[in-house]
This record gives C-alpha cells, structure tokens and sequence, in this order.
C-alpha cells in the first residue's frame, strides 16, 4: 500500500533510508539526513513525500520524497521544476519492484498537482524505463559542469509537454542536498550503530 508520509513517519524513514545507502556509495551514508533536513526547507513538497506499507505488517518498506528546484535559463529567466530523491527501499525488498510503483504513483500525483517536469540525477539505465532523458536534450545543464561534457547521470522528464520549450540553463538544485560528514556524524548517533565499510564500486 502506498500513502502519503507524516509526521509519525519521520524516525522510521530516516532509519529506513539510512540501511538502504549504507555503504552502498561510500562508507556509511549521508541520505537519512538528506532526507531529515528537507522536512523544514521551504523546497520541500509534503504533497509527495510517500510510503510504501507492507501489506500484512504495515512496515514501512520504501519511500520518496520531492523538493522544488529551479532552472536558470542563460537569459536570466527562472523556471521552476521539481526534483526527487532520495527513493529508499529497505535492502531485503529491494529488486521486487517495489522502487518502481512509488516512483509511477508519485510521478502520476505529481502530473495531477500541475507540475511541468521534474529533474533527477541516478542511474540513466534505470530512469530511462519511466521517460526521463538526458537534461542535455532539453539545453538543461547539470549545474557549472562544462555543457561539451555530457551529463548521463542527470535526467529530466516533461510532465507537461513544451514545458521547457525555448529555454537554455542550468539547474540549480536546493542546498539541503548537501551536508557535511561532521554533521552526519552527529546525526548518526540516533540511530542503532552500524559498521562502515570502504567496498568496490563506491564513489567516496
């Protein structure tokens, strides 16, 4: 069952996302404060921030959650766009499909809200099954990467067809996105301890 995220949720997402990335991109993780630091940023949309229950315990398995960003077009002109992420899925229910009915279900509550696209960075291999492309074949940019050098991992999808006819830019994601290690060190002692652990493939 997916439904709408409160306040009841919180502890319990944020646990939730830090066991899906842990370890997963670098030691440890930082997106259970990612998440915990949207709640009161004025670019967060409560609207869809969702949950996805499992049936017969009520567990929260997964969930994902959705901010405002803005695309600044070289004329000076703002655009505003959504962006999601992170999308947690607790690790034993991962590859069961579950990561892609949150994603359809929030992408269709969004298309009923009035939102005109939406920006992601991820997987291109992934997110290329729900209709998102390269922001290059928009002229939208992934922040002051040089526009020559192609971008993959960053993705946009029109919910609104010609929603971003005529504009060249670049967009400019929230600041909540970024937190420092200090404070995720901080952040992590509410939570049960776990081992970090440097593995192949990880990008810190």
């Amino acid at each position: 069952m997916i439904r709408s995220e409160n306040s009841n949720d919180w502890f319990e997402v944020e646990n939730l996302t830090r066991e899906a990335f842990w370890n997963v991109y670098r030691p440890g993780c930082t997106e259970h404060l990612v998440v915990h630091n949207f709640r009161t940023h004025p670019a967060f949309v409560s609207e869809l921030s969702f949950v996805a229950e499992e049936e017969n315990s009520r567990k929260i398995i997964a969930h994902i959650m959705y901010c405002k960003a803005t695309i600044l077009s070289d004329s000076g002109e703002q655009k505003e766009i959504l962006m999601f992420g992170p999308v947690s899925v607790l690790p034993e229910f991962q590859r069961c499909g579950i990561g892609r009915k949150i994603i359809d279900y929030s992408l269709q509550k969004s298309r009923e809200l009035g939102y005109g696209a939406i920006a992601i960075t991820g997987n291109p291999e992934y997110y290329h099954r729900f209709g998102f492309k390269s922001g290059s074949k928009f002229h939208i940019y992934y922040a002051d990467l040089p526009r020559t050098e192609e971008a993959p991992f960053f993705m946009i999808k029109e919910l609104l067809e010609g929603y971003l006819d005529g504009i060249v830019g670049k967009i400019i994601e929230p600041d909540a996105y970024s937190v420092s290690d200090e404070d995720v060190e901080v952040f992590d002692l509410k939570f049960p301890p776990k081992i970090k652990e440097k593995r192949p493939g990880q990008l810190v």
